[in-house]
């Protein structure tokens, strides 16, 4: 199978070529997918752009045409990435490689992001040594920096993309050798969910469920994690959930920043994968330094984890909405559903004598997932701490006994 390189073969025509030309020395084989649309390519690619195009529901004569490169980008972006999703479907993809500054880091990410976990991405970016989190997404995308603008190559430019093209030498040729297939994990993989404050919890769990042969992915619930765990599940190799910790819920709700999107808490539900929720780290929303926290909020319950991260507590009017949300959500799920109510409290700081102990606050979340889950759902409501031993046992087993069933 080749390795794609994928990218505008105009501009960056001269650093693609010294690219392919090295991996074919080392001996990979490439196909080149170009999606530029200001001048003729330096060399002949394998897929030519009008195919981009095509593949984004447009013409390139009409991006020419119009001559918005905004468009045009956005059009590449679409194209590329339903291309390369289509040839991983035919088994011609072993791994993709992009080169570029804004432009051809939107377009080459946007193809990286359209393939599962596992296959090798590497972006050589302008862009890679600040904000990638809109050109990584959750996938396992390796950004690379350029260091010098991808314009022509000199000792640095050289020395940057032949790294790159060894780095995917490296990456397709170790996934072969790695480890033989029979000694693969065959465990079936769970997912949980979990924060600082619900660790003892989740640790205790995982634990458990280990014992019985299953492979567990701890996702940490800042937000990323959150949206990676759901992107997981959503690509099927997820067999159970232990969501212990939802927590960036009330980030998306009140405006904090770890939030995950409105869509957090949906993925085992539509596909039908056995869950098991819980309410942890819901008494905080999370903020960073102190003066960072939006004025209006100024008379709040706060607690200062450390100088870069400020919780602050959930009132009882919010939890009663994140009561709802969640009821909603578990009883909107195709399979099996346990949630489970730690009515002892929700996080280590949520226990009486704890900063954020609130018992009218709880109360309010209790009640309103009471009000409004659906009789198919099952509602477990443990006299218990979350943290307490016995209530990770009883999410452990929960989740054996709604997966065997």
């Amino acid at each position: 199978m080749p390795v794609i390189l994928l990218g505008t073969f105009d501009t960056k025509g001269v650093e693609y070529q010294f690219v392919r030309d090295l991996l074919h020395t080392i001996g990979l084989a490439t196909l080149t997918i170009d999606a530029g649309v200001q001048g003729p390519p330096l060399f002949t690619p394998d897929v030519p752009r009008d195919r981009v195009f095509e593949a984004a529901g447009t013409t390139l004569a009409a991006i020419v045409q119009a001559g918005d490169r905004g468009r045009a980008v956005t059009s590449a972006a679409a194209g590329a990435a339903k291309l390369v999703a289509e040839l991983h479907q035919q088994g011609k993809v072993d791994g993709v490689l992009a080169l570029g500054g804004s432009a051809g880091t939107t377009i080459g990410t946007a193809a990286m992001r359209a393939l599962p976990f596992g296959v090798p991405k590497l972006m050589v970016s302008t862009l890679a040594s600040g904000q990638v989190k809109q050109y990584v997404g959750v996938r396992d995308i390796m950004m690379l920096h350029s260091v010098v603008d991808i314009s022509g190559l000199n000792r640095i430019s050289r020395t940057v993309l032949a790294n790159a093209a060894y780095a995917m030498v490296g990456m397709v040729r170790g996934q072969v050798h790695w480890l033989p297939a029979a000694d693969l994990p065959k465990k079936p993989l769970l997912a949980a969910t979990m924060f600082g404050v619900t660790t003892p919890c989740v640790k205790a769990a995982r634990q458990l469920l280990e014992q019985q042969n299953y492979e567990m992915l701890v996702f940490h619930a800042t937000g990323t994690g959150g949206l990676t765990m759901e992107s997981f599940i959503a690509d099927g190799i997820i067999q159970g959930v232990l969501d212990i910790t939802t927590t960036e819920l009330a980030d998306e709700l009140v405006g904090g920043i770890l939030s995950a999107g409105p869509d957090r808490l949906t993925a085992a539900g539509l596909r039908g994968v056995p869950q098991v929720i819980s309410l942890g780290a819901l008494d905080m929303v999370n903020f960073g330094p102190r003066d960072s926290v939006p004025e209006k909020f100024k008379d709040r319950r706060f607690y200062q984890h450390n100088s870069t991260v400020t919780l602050m507590r959930t009132t009882p009017h919010e939890n009663d909405l994140l009561g709802k949300e969640i009821a909603q959500k578990a009883s909107a799920a195709k399979g099996s559903t346990t949630v489970l109510v730690p009515l002892r409290g929700v996080s280590a700081i949520d226990s009486e004598g704890q900063p954020f102990w609130w018992p009218e606050a709880d109360r309010a979340l209790f009640q309103s997932l009471r009000n409004w889950i659906s009789p198919h759902v099952q509602l477990l409501e443990l006299d218990m701490h979350i943290n307490d031993a016995e209530f990770a046992r009883i999410a452990a087993e929960t989740l054996l006994n709604i997966i065997s069933n």
